[in-house]
């Protein structure tokens, strides 16, 4: 096999860019000019990039909606509404509704959470999820990584009384669901600084101006940002500014003091006393997780042992849990709580 490299070569301005850099940093000028290419060129960007800071998390309000979408929060916890998180059946979409069912708990005895059958019901908002959000007396639904373009589907919800607030990532169309707010960076009408948010990152957003808003301490949020480096890896969304940031952060979390879900998961994978790296959670972490959308048969609750989930996801010789034949059928509400909750 023949490989042809397509090198570019760097203008005089990054050249020049890239000297100044190298006097200013003491880098070589190798990586001087990776910084260069990568749009950093000045000491405040270089040292931003080396050491990401939680204080350089933008304000959450700069998103749009997202005063409608806490007001909303606010009113349902004070009225001990019924609250049902609702996400995919991906890595991205169970890390948000782990996120925020986690950060929300204890502020709400009537919260629930819901994740779609991925063969009965398919990606995003279903009909049947709508149902059982009705059935079950909820009044506001908060769906993550999902509900950008399901305009007849916030209409089937609003005619049975339910409120939605979607947190999403995906490019929206020219026209919105009438929801009660829409959350996604991507909105055309958006000023907010940063557009490449996870669908976990944006519940990130969410519940951080929730937390502003009622002065909660940040400290109680931090403590979920592993979950927001899972979802960026996996989701393979760009690691730079606010992901980066969300990243670092979560990483730590991670190597430091992960949850227990999460460290069962590192256990399985063989990763215990090892420095996880984002390519760990690409290639060993996430595709685990993304087995449980696999393994369904309904959305009951089974209350099975953590040494079945474990024997579950790590049979002898596993490279690819997806693909191998589990010891039962669960649910991906099951996996879900067992995994992170």
């Amino acid at each position: 096999m023949i490989n042809k490299w397509n090198f570019q070569t760097p203008s005089e301005e990054e050249l020049h860019k890239r000297d100044q850099l190298v006097a200013e940093l003491g880098f070589s000028p190798v990586i001087c000019l990776l910084l260069v290419q990568r749009g950093i060129t000045s000491i405040e960007e270089a040292k931003k990039f080396f050491k990401p800071s939680l204080n350089d998390l933008h304000d959450p309000f700069l998103m749009p909606d997202m005063d409608k979408a806490v007001r909303r929060l606010n009113k349902a916890l004070g009225n001990k509404e019924k609250i049902l998180i609702y996400g995919d059946y991906d890595v991205d979409g169970t890390t948000a509704v782990s996120l925020v069912f986690k950060y929300l708990r204890p502020y709400s005895s009537t919260l629930d959470f819901y994740i779609p059958d991925r063969y009965d019901e398919g990606y995003g908002i279903s009909y049947k999820g709508i149902d059982y959000a009705a059935e079950n007396g909820v009044s506001l639904v908060i769906s993550l990584d999902c509900g950008i373009k399901a305009i007849e589907k916030i209409e089937y919800a609003k005619e049975k009384g339910i409120d939605f607030i979607i947190c999403d990532h995906h490019m929206p169309d020219a026209t919105l669901p009438d929801a009660v707010a829409v959350l996604d960076a991507k909105r055309s009408d958006s000023i907010y600084p940063y557009e490449h948010l996870s669908g976990c990152g944006v519940g990130f957003k969410f519940m951080q101006a929730f937390a502003k808003s009622n002065n909660f301490p940040f400290s109680d949020l931090e403590k979920l940002l592993e979950l927001t480096a899972v979802s960026i890896a996996s989701d393979i969304v760009p690691i730079t500014g606010e992901n980066r940031i969300l990243a670092y952060y979560g990483l730590k979390q991670l190597n430091s003091n992960p949850s227990l879900g999460l460290k069962g998961i590192i256990d399985i994978c063989g990763l215990t006393g090892k420095e996880i790296t984002i390519s760990d959670i690409v290639f060993k972490i996430g595709p685990r997780i993304n087995a449980s959308g696999r393994m369904m048969n309904g959305k009951e609750a089974v209350k099975l042992p953590p040494s079945f989930w474990a024997a579950l996801a790590s049979p002898p010789g596993l490279e690819q849990p997806e693909r191998q034949t589990p010891p039962a059928r669960i649910s991906p509400r099951t996996a879900l709580y067992f995994r992170f909750i």
